[in-house]
């Protein structure tokens, strides 16, 4: 018998007054529901989380999603979102993303990372582009972007990084060497006090001649 009327058999082509949808109408999923010990059939448009839609010659079903922690799926093997704290990669769900890609997490899923070549060797040290005259210098090593992300949003690794580096020549061939400042300093001192302590001793022997 059909029982139209029942909201249990909406859109059915027929129906049980105890078990819902027998079959459905063209185009809708048959879903059999489950509530404790009691299971009815239902006809939807769309099936539920957990689910996907299986057409087949006879009635369109849905299917229960076989892949680990998926909150919806597009086929029995290709989760296409995953439930809560899991990233989707490749139609399974990941608690982190595999190596060589990132997370992005406004989507929850695992996209190409950047690719980096490898460094290149220190380049020469220097400092305000000249190779002499100081003592330490910069060197500096790059490296290129081999694959950029699939994502504008995924920030690549630092591709230029330098160090400290003692220069191999001091001082300029032909060019005039000049004193470090810190040895001028030390000179200046030494020279104020000679003059300080010439001064205080032509005091003393002032003082002392009028003492006699």
């Amino acid at each position: 018998a059909n029982y139209g009327p029942n909201p249990i058999c909406k859109g059915c082509l027929s129906c049980s007054k105890d078990n819902g949808c027998i079959r459905c109408q063209h185009k809708l999923f048959f879903f059999l529901r489950r509530e404790g010990m009691r299971q009815y059939g239902e006809c939807l448009h769309s099936c539920p989380a957990g689910y996907y839609g299986l057409r087949t010659p006879d009635m369109n079903r849905c299917s229960r999603c076989r892949i680990e922690n998926c909150d919806s799926c597009f086929s029995r093997d290709f989760c296409t979102k995953c439930k809560t704290g899991f990233y989707s990669h490749r139609g399974r769900c990941f608690r982190g993303c595999p190596a060589g890609f990132a997370a992005l997490e406004e989507l929850m899923e695992c996209v190409e990372d950047c690719e980096v070549g490898q460094w290149s060797e220190w380049g020469t040290c220097s400092r305000n582009n000249k190779t002499c005259g100081f003592k330490w210098g910069l060197e500096t090593r790059t490296r290129q972007i081999v694959k950029k992300p699939a994502k504008d949003t995924i920030p690549c690794p630092t591709i230029a990084e330098s160090r400290r580096c003692k220069m191999a020549m001091r001082h300029c061939p032909g060019g005039k060497w000049r004193r470090p400042a810190k040895t001028k300093d030390k000179k200046k001192k030494k020279k104020n006090l000679m003059e300080r302590a010439q001064k205080q001793h032509s005091i003393f022997l002032a003082t002392d001649k009028t003492s006699q």
